[in-house]
């Protein structure tokens, strides 16, 4: 009888224990778990303007897209946010862009017409630059922030006028509270 109820009880307390970490990620607010994604992303090595990533939180997972250049960042993506507190389950839906030196050659076309223009090369400065410039098959999509419309616009003019460029999609967003 002894012997029995011991056993139930080590049972419970090892139910009790898997249970535990369960219990402790709902209880970690959504903000500090995006704070911590975004860190994350944004910090990864060999990110560049030519890469944009992007992520949604559903409860415990976590779902990645974008596109980025090189096909390592898109595993490392998903190795590294997989491995935070709360969470619980990774949907990678990154694509890696083909290689093509067509496609290089635009990007690096693209990034000196954007960045090159004395209203938008404030963007380019610090860690993470603002405008995000995708090139697929020589279609080109920007992507980012920026203070405001006229910024959008010359962003878009400037990348529509690079030789080589078969069309442009302006993801631009303008900051919020500006106008």
């Amino acid at each position: 009888m002894k012997r029995t109820l011991n056993n139930t009880i080590l049972k419970l307390v090892v139910a009790g224990a898997t249970l535990l970490p369960s219990f402790a990620a709902n209880n970690i607010p959504e903000e500090r778990i995006v704070k911590k994604v975004r860190t994350e992303l944004l910090t990864m090595p060999f990110l560049s303007i030519f890469d944009n990533l992007s992520y949604r939180i559903d409860g415990e997972t976590i779902y990645l897209y974008g596109q980025v250049i090189r096909p390592t960042l898109k595993s490392d993506a998903a190795n590294r946010v997989k491995r935070l507190e709360g969470v619980t389950k990774v949907v990678n839906e990154i694509e890696v862009l083909p290689l093509s030196p067509y496609d290089d050659r635009v990007r690096l076309a693209v990034a000196r017409a954007v960045y090159g223009v004395t209203a938008l090369n404030r963007y380019a400065l610090g860690a993470n630059p603002s405008i995000r410039i995708v090139v697929k098959n020589g279609n080109v999509t920007l992507e980012g922030v920026v203070a405001n419309e006229m910024d959008r616009n010359i962003a878009n003019l400037m990348a529509n006028g690079v030789f080589g460029v078969f069309s442009v999609t302006n993801n631009l967003q303008v900051e919020k509270g500006r106008a």
